[in-house]
């Protein structure tokens, strides 16, 4: 189909009057259209042009057909070439979406005062060179001449003094290449040795002109030149819209001085956004660097057997906090700041976006601080519940160690006594004797069953806690189970075989029997004192030192009931020697029920008596320092209350002064300088409260409940606030180089900020 095209330029676009430029069916379009070599040209020129533009925006096509027919890359084709925005357009993808989004960029054009007639989604190259004519062609002037007049005698004029060249059209005139020659000689004699040129070498001379344009004049390949040469007759439009830029890059001295000293302008900005970006990567590369070394190290969780070996590691995490962390968060701040600053530069000067190497993106980095942080908490919560453990354990294990050896102490011989067979040879008083020493045995047997059963819970959670040396408690334990099991079935023979014995037997001394049942017990009262009087203890706080201190107190109201039960055992005794004077009876007389005597009683009494204030001492020692550890978490609670309240008026003040329209951007700048100079004067409380949270940490103290804010939250609120106050001052930093940029007026600037003040609104909240 052949399309028709009218364009009409009015007064209100260039000044020149009403002309009017008709392409209709002619001799000549009728001869390429026998030829289809015409539309191959026009293909690649067309195509070759709008990509010298498109790359502006960071695309380009491949097709005309098919990657202009949704209207995307036309509209934004128009919005290049005119530097105006066109209306948004429709990112659906159905057929609709797309003719809505051509007739936008028609309407556009003939908001241009250029009539389309026949113009549609089918006739794309049509729509390029109607483009081209209206942004590339319309304007060129030359002696009362214009657009395609214009263009050609701006060519004759140049060419004029070089030999073999005479341009008279925009098809024959160029088959040779030594017109392009001469264009680009003429402005650009450095370029190119014209005296060498010849004119039978139409494929070197056309290949040269093409490479030395796209090399130093910015001007692609937009022809073939073997398509030129083996043409008869070359496509008009293409050379057309090859020829009009070398008139945009060389029309005028003045033009062409002005365009150098832009290019020199650009290659100094360009260059120093070049040296920007390597120093985007080169810090980006080293900050994940420095995450990727750092993250494995928070992520290794290996166990340590010993509290020393653990607050070692606790020390070398409180060393990275301290040290070696906040360095790095100041280098993520500078570096979001330079490339926010960057990115700004690229914008002003039309340039692309920068686009860092795959993997150092400002999200990629700032996901792999975010995998550093969860790193980080997590090995802090591991630390403090390995030192948990830790403590747990070495207090159960030492428990372990002393119930064990009272127990195996109390069990050593005891198999070898129930295996005895005495009564065999013993008399009756003696035999009675033997029975009740076994009644008092078992009596301690069952006594002791409780200290049995604690040993293998003790084992048990050892075992749990995945203590270090679990094997060596397992073998203890399991041979102290074992040895019980055995002592209760040996029991178990020698009381059959007393009672099988006991028929033969009748007298037994009633007092020793007494006095073995009454001291058996009260001598396990008192192990079991003394066991509680030295026991270790671990409390966290007053009130659980005070209710130790409590049940302490409770344990000496019953020493004057224990003492008369005391007594009461040895008054026993007493009345034995008694009977034993009275009635003539050996003095030395043994108890042969008990091994217990009235001097263990007493020595073991007097050891009791010993360890109650020793105990009182120990507890109140403990007071005393649960007592300090308190007055630390109420000075820590005092700074962090003052502290996170403060922080978070600063961050309301940066809010609100950032949405303020009322003053200049300078005068924002200046308020949040102030801002910025307070917080850092403010810096000293932070480090004072780091201090008074490693005291707490160095006490081991892990609950404050004088406060809400703890020491991560601080840091975090006060990283935040450091960030945004430098991310504010680089916004209006921004803000006045694209102001002075631009020439925005301040009115101007307030309307364009206060648009976007419903946006923000919800990122002023509270954030910390």
């Amino acid at each position: 189909m052949m399309m028709m095209m009218e364009m009409q330029y009015n007064n209100n676009n260039n000044g020149y009057g009403v002309e009017e430029y008709m392409i209709q069916e002619d001799e000549w379009d009728r001869d390429l259209l026998l030829d289809p070599a015409w539309e191959k040209q026009q293909r690649k020129t067309f195509t070759a042009w709008c990509n010298s533009h498109l790359r502006k925006a960071g695309t380009q096509i491949e097709n005309i057909e098919e990657d202009l027919r949704n209207g995307l890359k036309l509209m934004l084709l128009l919005e290049v070439i005119s530097g105006e925005r066109l209306p948004k357009p429709d990112r659906g993808k159905m057929r609709f979406h797309k003719i809505a989004n051509v007739n936008k960029a028609l309407e556009y054009i003939t908001s241009k005062g250029v009539k389309l007639v026949s113009i549609g989604a089918e006739d794309d190259s049509g729509m390029i060179w109607t483009i081209i004519l209206r942004f590339a062609i319309q304007d060129i002037s030359v002696e009362e001449t214009s657009a395609k007049e214009g263009l050609l005698l701006w060519c004759q004029r140049k060419t004029a003094p070089y030999r073999n060249v005479n341009v008279q059209n925009f098809h024959c005139s160029w088959k040779d290449g030594l017109a392009f020659c001469a264009l680009i000689h003429r402005h650009r004699p450095d370029l190119i040795d014209y005296a060498k040129l010849k004119k039978d070498d139409p494929l070197g001379n056309l290949s040269l002109a093409l490479e030395i344009a796209e090399k130093h004049l910015d001007i692609p390949k937009m022809l073939d030149p073997e398509d030129i040469i083996n043409t008869p007759k070359p496509d008009e439009r293409a050379i057309m819209t090859y020829v009009s830029c070398f008139y945009h890059a060389f029309a005028g001295a003045e033009q062409a001085e002005t365009a150098a000293n832009r290019i020199c302008k650009v290659l100094g900005v360009n260059q120093e956004n070049e040296k920007l970006m390597e120093e985007y990567e080169r810090l980006a590369s080293e900050l994940l660097e420095w995450i990727r070394r750092t993250t494995p190290w928070l992520e290794k969780r290996t166990p340590e057997n010993t509290m020393e070996a653990m607050r070692r590691k606790l020390e070398d995490f409180r060393d990275y906090r301290r040290t070696h962390k906040p360095p790095k968060v100041q280098e993520k701040c500078q570096l979001e700041i330079s490339f926010n600053t960057l990115q700004t530069k690229l914008h002003i000067s039309h340039r692309p976006a920068f686009m860092p190497s795959e993997g150092k993106m400002v999200s990629d980095i700032a996901a792999a601080w975010q995998g550093l942080d969860q790193a980080e908490k997590g090995y802090e919560e591991w630390l403090l519940s390995e030192i948990r453990r830790l403590e747990r354990v070495e207090h159960l294990a030492e428990k372990f160690q002393q119930k064990a050896a009272t127990h195996e102490s109390w069990a050593q011989g005891k198999d070898q006594l129930l295996t005895l067979k005495d009564y065999e040879s013993v008399s009756l008083t003696e035999l009675r004797a033997l029975l009740r020493k076994h009644e008092a045995f078992e009596s301690d047997l069952a006594a002791h069953q409780d200290r049995v059963e604690q040993i293998a819970a003790i084992a048990q959670e050892l075992n749990e806690l995945d203590y270090h040396a679990a094997a060596v408690i397992n073998a203890r334990c399991q041979s102290i189970c074992d040895q019980w099991d055995q002592l209760g079935t040996l029991t178990q023979k020698r009381r059959e075989a007393l009672e099988r014995t006991e028929k033969l037997l009748e007298t037994i001394d009633q007092l020793f029997l007494e006095f073995a049942k009454r001291s058996a017990p009260f001598n396990n009262w008192m192990e079991g004192a003394m066991e509680d009087l030295q026991d270790m203890f671990m409390v966290h706080s007053v009130d659980e030192v005070q209710n130790l201190i409590s049940g302490h107190d409770q344990f000496k109201m019953t020493m004057p009931e224990a003492d008369s039960e005391r007594q009461a055992i040895l008054s026993i005794y007493n009345e034995v020697q008694k009977i034993t004077q009275s009635y003539g009876i050996s003095s030395k007389l043994t108890n042969i029920y008990c091994d217990i005597t009235p001097a263990i009683i007493n020595q073991k009494w007097e050891k009791v008596k010993k360890l109650v204030p020793q105990r009182d001492g120990s507890l109140h020692e403990e007071l005393s320092r649960q007592h300090a550890n308190e007055r630390l978490r109420r000075q820590f609670a005092a700074q962090a209350n003052a502290i996170g309240p403060w922080i978070q008026t600063r961050m309301e003040e940066i809010a609100r002064s950032s949405v303020d329209l009322s003053g200049t951007l300078e005068d924002q700048m200046t308020q949040l300088k102030q801002f910025e100079h307070d917080i850092i004067s403010y810096k000293p409380n932070i480090d004072r409260l780091e201090g008074d949270h490693q005291l707490i940490q160095e006490s081991l103290v892990f609950d404050n409940k004088h406060t809400n804010y703890t020491m991560e939250h601080i840091r975090v609120g006060w990283e935040l606030l450091l960030t945004t106050v430098a991310r504010t001052i680089n916004e209006i930093e921004t803000q006045i180089l694209t102001r002075d940029a631009k020439g925005i007026s301040q009115q101007q600037l307030n309307d364009f900020r206060s648009s976007f003040t419903h946006f923000d609104r919800i990122n002023q909240k509270k954030v910390y």
